[in-house]
């Protein structure tokens, strides 16, 4: 059973996020360089199963993409040109920053570490992750045994 792998995409650093194999927890990982990811993801699935990457989209509040997109559809690019059989899908990531700092503030982090700008992008990964797996835990029929 593989992970499902998540990426806060940012110009200068990626937060990333995974989950344990049976993909019910979201946990953040680390932040990489955006220079370093493709190494970084390489890297680490050659360690690790991952099944599906999830990365975070961009959205204007009106539901349009965000000029952010120009930076992370070339990566994308990239993406399935180096690793073609693996799965990639977008999710919406308005406010992942926002809801970041606020769950830094709510878990009682001082104010000095809530500057980390790279701790805020794997928080945001993680919501990234986490709103992921909520959809399809919820789009996905029940069966009873």
């Amino acid at each position: 059973m593989g992970r499902i792998l998540a990426i806060d995409y940012g110009r200068k650093r990626c937060g990333i996020a995974v989950t344990d194999p049976l993909k019910i927890i979201a946990n953040g990982l680390q932040t990489v360089a955006t220079h370093q990811l493709m190494d970084f993801l390489k890297e680490y699935m050659s360690r690790e199963e991952v099944e599906l990457i999830v990365i975070g989209k961009p959205t204007q509040l009106n539901g349009q993409p965000s000029e952010s997109m120009r930076y992370i559809t070339p990566f994308i690019n990239r993406l399935k040109k180096e690793m073609p059989d693996m799965p990639i899908e977008m999710v919406d990531e308005r406010f992942t920053s926002t809801l970041a700092h606020k769950a830094m503030i709510d878990g009682g982090m001082k104010k000095s570490d809530r500057r980390d700008k790279a701790r805020v992008d794997t928080i945001a990964a993680s919501i990234i992750l986490n709103d992921y797996l909520q959809s399809k835990q919820f789009s996905e029929p029940n069966i009873s045994l």
